[in-house]
């Protein structure tokens, strides 16, 4: 009688040894991401998070999700996977913080077309950095083989945060009032805004090599597209407990004309002074190449500005003081005039 043997997971594209070497690396990983509160480790079926009732007396949990995006095009060109992770954290903290919450912990998802345990462990060294900077833990996740839906060599990052603030230091820009003033925190690049565009751009009709060292950066093209995103989570956090922080607004996948609003109350607009920053060399470079309108840069990009802060126009100097003893450069951009109807954004 012949022995055979049928069909198994590794046969239709699914590895599970090689899901479960991914899975050990990640455990030994999450160890260096953690935080009081914590309960149990990484591999159960789902995260344990105590929260102390000797803090906090009336707290509220805030939750942000969001995915890496077309920067990963980047990453696989230059087969570099080590920082993509740390935009993970930082798309997902920074919308969370604007909110007043303390980042808690954070879990990711991973899915690719073949399990590589090396490709695997290389993303989520980037995540365990990213909740190092953001003072969370890395609670969880899922790593997903999904042949036939991804492409070989293409994978998809996303992440989940959940902070925590008091009911009563909840900032939701109701206290925002005309002649408030508009704080600037500098970003670290393109950070989470409109990588599409910039790859149409700069790597499909200008066709600049991403190993290419240009003199404008500083730097090679890639090495430029691929500088993680900033994590604001310590300096915005030190602004609210120490000033009237009214609102604050997270300049990613948006630029200035789509987020500023969403904390803005009704009558009221924000004035942007452009002039009033430094804008990097690679935004200029981009609008340069592609011919790209004012209007559709403030629109897409954040233009060298990665978080907007509303206070009181009597403690900008003292905020932006603050800020930059915290290693953030920081600078007055506009303030807060009247309006009609909803809030928008005007420059100039």
């Amino acid at each position: 009688m012949r022995d055979e043997q049928g069909l198994t997971y590794r046969d239709a594209g699914v590895d599970i040894d090689a899901g479960n070497e991914a899975v050990r690396r990640i455990r030994r990983l999450a160890v260096r991401a953690t935080r009081p509160g914590v309960l149990g480790e990484i591999g159960g079926f789902g995260g344990l998070f105590h929260l102390d009732p000797t803090r906090w007396h009336d707290p509220v949990l805030v939750a942000g999700t969001d995915g890496v995006g077309t920067k990963l095009k980047i990453a696989s060109a230059l087969g570099k996977h080590d920082t993509v992770g740390i935009d993970a954290v930082a798309y997902c903290v920074n919308d969370v913080i604007v909110q007043g919450a303390e980042p808690l912990f954070f879990l990711d998802y991973i899915g690719l077309g073949s399990m590589d345990p090396d490709l695997v462990e290389a993303i989520v060294s980037g995540v365990v950095e990213g909740c190092r900077r953001a003072g969370c833990a890395l609670l969880g996740g899922e790593t997903a083989e999904l042949p036939g839906l991804y492409a070989p060599g293409d994978y998809d990052l996303v992440g989940f945060a959940v902070g925590v603030v008091e009911r009563s230091r909840i900032i939701d820009g109701r206290a925002v009032r005309p002649g408030d003033a508009l704080v600037g925190i500098a970003s670290t690049g393109l950070q989470a805004s409109g990588y599409s565009l910039a790859r149409k751009v700069l790597v499909e009709r200008a066709r600049l090599p991403l190993d290419g060292h240009l003199p404008e950066l500083g730097r090679t093209l890639g090495e430029e597209l691929l500088e993680p995103t900033g994590i604001y989570a310590r300096p915005l956090l030190h602004i609210a407990r120490e000033f009237e922080l009214r609102a604050a607004a997270n300049i990613s996948g948006g630029g200035f004309i789509e987020n500023i609003p969403r904390v803005l109350p009704r009558g009221v607009r924000a004035h942007i002074r452009p002039g009033s920053w430094p804008v990097p060399p690679i935004f200029r470079l981009i609008q340069r190449l592609g011919g790209v309108a004012d209007a559709e840069m403030y629109r897409t990009f954040n233009l060298g500005i990665a978080m907007v802060l509303v206070l009181p126009p009597d403690q900008v100097d003292a905020a932006c003081r603050r800020l930059r003893e915290l290693g953030e450069r920081a600078y007055p951009i506009g303030e807060v005039i009247p309006g009609d109807g909803p809030p928008e954004v005007s420059i100039g």
